[in-house]
């Protein structure tokens, strides 16, 4: 990487002096218990180095008669080359750009990279490096996920009928990554005669998958290689055919083929091409083995289609008719489909069912009616029982329903309050075991199979934290802030025992807020390392997630999509009113269309953060929304809304963070990005920056980091994407004034 180089003698006289001030530091203070906590001065707010300039072409986007300047558009590569001589000029910008604020942000951090060293080595010292996975069972065969010490993914391995048998290796990920900066495997599946081993392989972390065949009685791959998938197969019950899902040009999941196993990718059939933008298509067989299903999915419909899996050639049979604001999902079992589903004005969604063979909406009748303070969120079903997922008042339930009597439902009673729970990899239908998965803030994720008919919880495994963790130190609340409309928003709070409620304490305050995307209260032994330092952490369960019902999720979207950021800065407010922290000692983070979050808070109220981490974050809203060539757009109209629309037009200019900028004092900020990011497009957050950088009034630190070599995910490997956390983290800690801990 080429090194953009700030004056020496600036650099160096700093570096000596701060220097000087870590040996002090170092030598001076000892690690504090929460109940005594020294601060010392953040190194970061003694550091003043010349930050890049970005270049500004001027550049004017005009819609509905309204002009916003775009000093930045260059950024995109693509627009970069129109404005440019030359397209090398233009990628040799952009490229120089990036490397310019990577090592300012290297520069920036001097001082903080023994205690990023030292945040990684502990983060990477909690987890157990020889560990494996609960196996579970399929088709004769136990299926097992282990690591090896020191390598950075995983084995993928099984064993016939007993774990006593011989393993053998499906895939080694540590041999197949060893030529690429970044790896990742997805859809694993096997074929019913338990044969063929079908992969798809991410070797860009743009989410374009390579599907791979590999013969596990001889070892050997086959020639079958089928590119720009989503990733993952279905199989018929022939073993010979099988479905997958193409990808266009902006990385939507449009069409499915139909693909026969020796035979040229070039000779694969089409059958399903979803012609319409906003939708995505992909596939999948019903658990019951009996019916291989396309969907086609949209924020507010969806729909299906369908073939018996014994018969591959068929045509697949529509199972009702799209219609907009029906949403459902289907599965089979016996001679009845199960339809999850808003159908009459079920917000909360139930449970329907009809015949296999009497499929459109008018032979829905209703199997578990709708419940107005109950969510339902899916089905796993069983030979003997339904399991329903829900959601009351925002803590997950499990519902176990005997076919035979669903008035002898029940739940699985965890003995604990505020927790996460969730139905695990349950591929056998004839069990009457089910795996389950439980976590909370405290509680490190817990494996359980759980007897349907004895009720009986046996745990498999809980995840070993290494290091001396004792979860008897930590503690946990949920409490509330009220909204600026008067709706009380759930935060959920936890810390180490010891932290005092004065207003003196660091606090890290994450938010997301869309797409009906629920927040858990999960554990993290990553997030140890903060609260062992004496920061508290807090998840705002803002509107625009479903922690709290379909109605949370409407009513931070659209045209009401400004509620999901009052909503954050009331928790914000409250956690400061309520003294679990201060406005000089408050972090906020939030990552993609938490970005955006992010973004808009800080516009709107910067004075309540002491910094932020703005993850790659999703902050030209207008610019992308207007843009339909850019993965994802066209989907989420019914997310967003469609600016071609003057009312959403306007409405999204007026929090967009990127066109709301201002010239006024901004808390410390670090962004990060990736450079062949699908999702948010590494120019949003690049563009969001310069801005900021140019306008804002205030010397607090502005960093950011983009990842050369990966997308939106981050790093991949298994300890590997941790440094960027340590970075955060020391980012977080130093402005806390907690660096030398």
């Amino acid at each position: 990487m080429k090194i953009h180089k700030i004056s020496i003698m600036v650099k160096y006289s700093l570096c000596f002096f701060s220097l000087l001030l870590l040996s002090f530091l170092f030598s001076g203070c000892k690690k504090n218990n929460m109940s005594e906590i020294t601060y010392t001065t953040s190194l970061l707010a003694l550091k003043k180095l010349a930050a890049p300039v970005a270049d500004t072409i001027p550049y004017v986007h005009e819609m509905h008669g309204d002009k916003r300047p775009d000093p930045y558009f260059w950024m995109r590569l693509t627009d970069a080359q129109k404005l440019a001589p030359t397209p090398d000029e233009a990628t040799q910008r952009v490229i120089t750009y990036l490397e310019n604020e990577n090592s300012y942000l290297n520069s920036m951090m001097e001082e903080l990279k023994p205690l990023q060293d030292t945040l990684f080595e502990e983060i990477k010292g909690r987890i157990k490096q020889n560990d494996e996975s609960v196996p579970y069972k399929y088709n004769g065969y136990w299926y097992i996920t282990r690591f090896e010490e020191g390598k950075e993914y995983a084995i993928r391995s099984r064993k016939k009928e007993t774990l006593d048998g011989k393993e053998e290796i499906l895939l080694n990920e540590n041999e197949l990554a060893e030529k690429y900066k970044y790896y990742a495997t997805a859809g694993r599946n096997i074929s019913p005669d338990n044969k063929i081993y079908a992969y798809g392989e991410d070797t860009l972390s743009r989410r374009q998958y390579m599907i791979k065949f590999k013969n596990v009685e001889t070892g050997e791959m086959m020639a079958d290689a089928i590119p720009n998938t989503e990733g993952s197969v279905v199989w018929s019950n022939d073993n010979k055919t099988l479905f997958y899902t193409k990808k266009d040009a902006s990385l939507r999941s449009f069409k499915v083929f139909k693909h026969k196993l020796g035979t040229p990718i070039a000779e694969d059939k089409e059958v399903y091409h979803e012609k319409d933008e906003t939708f995505n298509a992909f596939i999948f067989k019903t658990k019951s083995n009996k019916y291989i299903v396309i969907g086609s999915y949209a924020t507010v419909s969806q729909d299906y289609r369908y073939i018996d899996a014994d018969k591959p050639d068929e045509l697949f049979k529509v199972f009702q008719t799209r219609e907009r604001d029906l949403e459902y999902s289907v599965e089979h079992y016996e001679n009845n489909w199960y339809i999850t589903t808003n159908k009459d004005g079920a917000k909360n969604f139930k449970i329907m069912s009809c015949p296999v063979d009497k499929t459109s909406k008018d032979k829905w009748v209703d199997f578990i009616a709708h419940d107005p303070l109950i969510r339902r969120e899916g089905v796993e079903l069983f030979e003997k029982y339904m399991v329903v997922s829900e959601r009351v008042k925002g803590i997950t339930k499990l519902n176990i329903i005997p076919w035979a009597d669903k008035s002898k439902s029940h739940y699985i009673d965890f003995k604990e309050d505020a927790y996460v729970t969730y139905v695990s990899v349950n591929p056998e239908f004839k069990t009457n075991e089910l795996r389950v998965e439980f976590t909370s803030l405290t509680t490190p994720n817990t494996t359980y199979d759980y007897n349907m008919d004895t009720k009986q919880l046996v745990v498999k495994k809980k995840q070993e934290v290494l290091g001396g963790f004792d979860q008897s130190l930590y503690t946990s609340e949920r409490v509330y802030a009220k909204a600026s409309d008067g709706t009380e928003v759930p935060i959920s709070i936890v810390y180490k025992k010891g932290f005092k409620k004065d207003g003196t304490r660091p606090l890290l305050l994450y938010g997301y807020g869309s797409y009906g995307a629920s927040m858990e209260p999960s554990f993290s032994s990553v997030r140890l390392s903060l609260l062992d330092r004496g920061f508290a952490y807090a998840i705002a369960h803002i509107r625009g997630g479903q922690e709290m019902g379909r109605s949370w999720y409407e009513d931070g979207k659209l045209l009401k999509k400004k509620n999901t950021f009052t909503d954050f800065i009331a928790c914000g407010e409250y956690l400061i009113a309520q003294k679990y922290t201060s406005a000089s000692k408050q972090f906020a983070m939030g990552g993609s269309a938490g970005g955006l979050l992010i973004g808009a808070v800080v516009n709107m109220k910067p004075e309540i953060w002491k910094g932020v981490i703005c993850a790659v974050p999703f902050v030209d809203v207008v610019s992308t929304m207007l843009d339909e060539t850019i993965p994802l757009t066209t989907g989420e109209f019914d997310e967003w809304g469609n600016p071609k629309n003057k009312e959403y037009y306007d409405y999204m200019k007026s929090y967009s963070p990127y066109d709301n900028i201002e010239k006024k004092d901004y808390p410390a900020m670090m962004i990060t990005t990736g450079f062949h990011d699908s999702q948010v497009q590494y120019w949003e957050p690049a563009k969001y920056l310069a801005r900021l950088r140019a306008l804002k009034t205030d010397s607090n630190p502005l960093v950011m980091y983009c990842n050369m070599e990966v997308g939106h995910g981050g790093a991949s490997g298994r300890f590997e994407r941790y440094k960027e956390t340590a970075m955060e983290y020391a980012f977080l800690l130093d402005l806390a004034g907690l660096s030398y801990k």
